[in-house]
């Protein structure tokens, strides 16, 4: 299947490479590594050292208070970039939290920087990136598999991989009529730099599922808050409590749970029983989350019964959900 009838379209996009340079410019790649010590790719660390010399400029300033101020997710700053004209980098109607003159700074660390000529000396270690993406995903069954999760996707999903920053998530977009998720490369054990993106299927796969899932089901959630707090108010999530603290509300702990299980689903569906299994070893281990197996077997049971018309969506089955869910918890773990 060719890229132009792949269900996941895999592009570089220079306005997020733009953002991952300044971010690169920060202390935001050492505030990672205090968080978690890891090893990062060759060009990351390349990019961090070409710009230096730019660590005082404007344009980082700029993003290293918004930074600092802690209000500002990566997910806005990275929203923003796509918002810039390409190539002269102009902002129009910028929202009230963008710092002034925001774009004239960009586009001057842009010039005096170079990053055109370095990304054109890197373009190697990127084509690489976008080639492995793009075998990975040459076929998928994306919108087919989450159909009787979400329903109909009406949006394009797009794959962008990025070996610059950040290095130890990703993060998950929706621009215009797109779903976009950006992705780095798996970290490997302690310091060891990352692996390729084509030599580990279920990582590229469960940010994917994971990310977004994660936006239309939030949607969804919000559309019926008022039928989420009586299920939530009444029936509290069989979760161990580091999970919570981490997902602290109801609709919260439902949509990590989800885009969880339905990755392992996804792989035992389409990839492989074994990479299934070691998706769910993992996540298991890193989560600590024995519940896996059984919110498996939930959603499994779900479809069968929304294939017999019970619901009609999966809102209709979030009264059910928990108790269903504490008894195959029990069943799993016995």
């Amino acid at each position: 299947m060719s890229e132009q009838q792949s269900e996941v379209q895999v592009r570089i996009e220079d306005r997020i490479r733009l953002m991952s340079a300044v971010l690169a410019a920060t202390d935001w790649p050492d505030k990672a590594q205090e968080r978690k010590p890891h090893g990062t790719h060759a060009h990351a660390r390349l990019t961090r050292k070409y710009l230096a010399e730019f660590r005082s400029h404007e344009a980082v300033r700029a993003v290293q208070g918004l930074l600092d101020n802690g209000n500002t997710p990566l997910e806005a700053l990275f929203a923003l970039s796509l918002f810039l004209k390409w190539p002269d980098l102009t902002l129009e109607n910028a929202p009230k939290w963008v710092p002034p003159q925001w774009d004239t700074h960009l586009r001057d660390f842009f010039h005096r920087s170079n990053l055109a000529k370095f990304w054109q000396d890197e373009h190697e270690v990127w084509d690489k990136s976008l080639k492995e993406c793009r075998k990975m995903l040459a076929e998928t069954h994306l919108k087919d598999f989450l159909k009787p999760f979400l329903g109909e996707i009406t949006e394009n999903l797009v794959f962008v991989p990025n070996i610059s920053y950040p290095t130890d998530h990703e993060i998950g977009l929706r621009f215009g009529q797109e779903l976009i998720v950006i992705t780095p490369p798996w970290l490997a054990w302690g310091e060891s730099p990352p692996w390729p993106f084509d030599e580990n299927v279920a990582h590229i796969f469960g940010t994917i599922i994971n990310q977004f899932s994660r936006h239309i089901l939030v949607g969804q959630l919000r559309a019926n808050a008022e039928k989420v707090a009586e299920v939530a108010d009444a029936n509290p999530l069989p979760l161990p409590d580091h999970f919570k603290v981490t997902h602290p509300t109801w609709a919260e702990q439902f949509t990590a749970l989800f885009g969880l299980a339905t990755t392992a689903m996804y792989l035992q569906d389409y990839i492989s029983k074994r990479e299934a299994d070691s998706y769910l070893t993992i996540e298991r281990k890193m989560h600590k989350l024995d519940i896996l197996p059984g919110m498996i077997s939930v959603l499994r049971r779900y479809v069968q019964e929304l294939e017999n018309g019970r619901y009609k969506t999966i809102i209709d089955f979030l009264p059910v959900f928990p108790k269903q869910l504490r008894v195959a918890k029990r069943i799993v773990s016995l």
